[in-house]
């Protein structure tokens, strides 16, 4: 092994500590160096280690969340078309609970020969994660981007909505309804979005109405990211007297709906609901729910524009482009408490 690695770092003209480098997939390792040593391996006639043999061409890896928010499928056929339409073909690879592990589906995309991939609310949007997967990642000659959640731990591009907006945007759509104690009901605490969202709701009800981050604080529920956990933060909510519900996704607001139904009251009556992602039907539900659109067509345009740029060595700017988020309102928003709502809508 040891005359192999000498052989080599001579061919390319480093040394054997970077061949080693190479050859095991580490980190910091300049491209043109990785490729130094590849060609090396190649002249000398020596087999390349699996994850370091040539890219198929055309093939790029789709690693998603469940599908059973519509949102994810929704995002994956954008990113799928765009692929398409580019002449790549997209290989979705999605995580379901007992299911394979971020870190070994990348790993089968990675020894299929991936040109590249594309990482959808995966562990870099897990402040308590490890981020050196990425880099190991990165280490192979892997090039990826990254769609909501950043970390500046991880030099890649990064897409996201900008979850800070939507908030501001909820707040200030409930309170010029004349809300005055409105609750947020969002994921676990440790993820970046929730992070961001729980920031927006705070400057909003500062500056719609004069609360504390404290007062702020009170009106902040934890769930999961499932039409169950929506109705337990919703019930958790109403019962501190909140007359309107923000959610993280449509899927919890859905689940605010059937909270507030069976505590006796209606929508938007009596509590007003605002979803986000405005997934796909979201428009027909009972009633039509008010939500903040993701801009899953632009976010997902710009992620695979960002990665074939990647792969065509003319890397994008390892920074976060953030989308703005657009206010849809329909039919489970109404006037509030601290309004005269006789011709409000939704009034008998």
């Amino acid at each position: 092994m040891t005359a192999r690695l000498a052989d080599i770092a001579a061919q390319a003209g480093v040394s054997e500590a970077t061949v080693s480098r190479v050859l095991n997939g580490k980190p910091g390792v300049a491209a043109g160096t990785r490729e130094s040593v590849l060609a090396a391996l190649d002249v000398l006639g020596y087999e390349r280690p699996v994850r370091l043999r040539r890219r198929s061409a055309g093939l790029v890896g789709l690693i998603t969340p469940e599908l059973d928010n519509p949102i994810f499928p929704a995002l994956a056929q954008v990113i799928g078309q765009a692929l398409t339409r580019q002449g790549y073909t997209p290989v979705l690879a999605t995580q379901t609970p007992g299911g394979s592990t971020e870190d070994e589906l990348t790993e089968m995309l990675v020894d299929r020969g991936v040109s590249g991939i594309i990482f959808v609310s995966g562990l870099h949007a897990d402040t308590t994660a490890d981020m050196g997967r990425y880099d190991r990642l990165r280490g192979q000659g892997v090039p990826y981007v990254l769609i909501n959640g950043f970390s500046d731990k991880v030099r890649a591009p990064f897409v996201s909505p900008d979850d800070r907006a939507a908030m501001q945007l909820a707040v200030t759509h409930l309170t010029a309804l004349g809300h005055t104690r409105i609750g947020l009901a969002v994921g676990p605490k440790r993820f970046v979005p929730v992070l961001r969202k729980i920031e927006g709701f705070r400057l909003g009800m500062r500056e719609r109405l004069g609360l504390t981050e404290a007062g702020a604080e009170e009106l902040v529920q934890h769930s999961l990211y499932t039409l169950e956990g929506g109705q337990a933060a919703a019930t958790a909510l109403i019962g501190r007297g909140c007359t309107a519900v923000v959610c993280a996704s449509d899927m919890m607001a859905l689940g605010a709906v059937r909270a507030a139904r069976q505590l006796g009251l209606r929508v938007p009556q009596d509590v007003s609901v605002v979803g986000f992602d405005d997934s796909p039907l979201i428009a027909f539900t009972d009633p039509p729910l008010t939500t903040i659109r993701q801009p899953v067509q632009a976010m997902g345009q710009a992620a695979v524009r960002t990665l074939l740029e990647e792969i065509g060595g003319t890397p994008a700017p390892h920074s976060e482009f953030v989308f703005l988020p657009e206010l849809v309102v329909r039919g489970s928003t109404a006037s509030g408490p601290g309004r005269h709502r006789e011709a409000g809508p939704g009034r008998p």
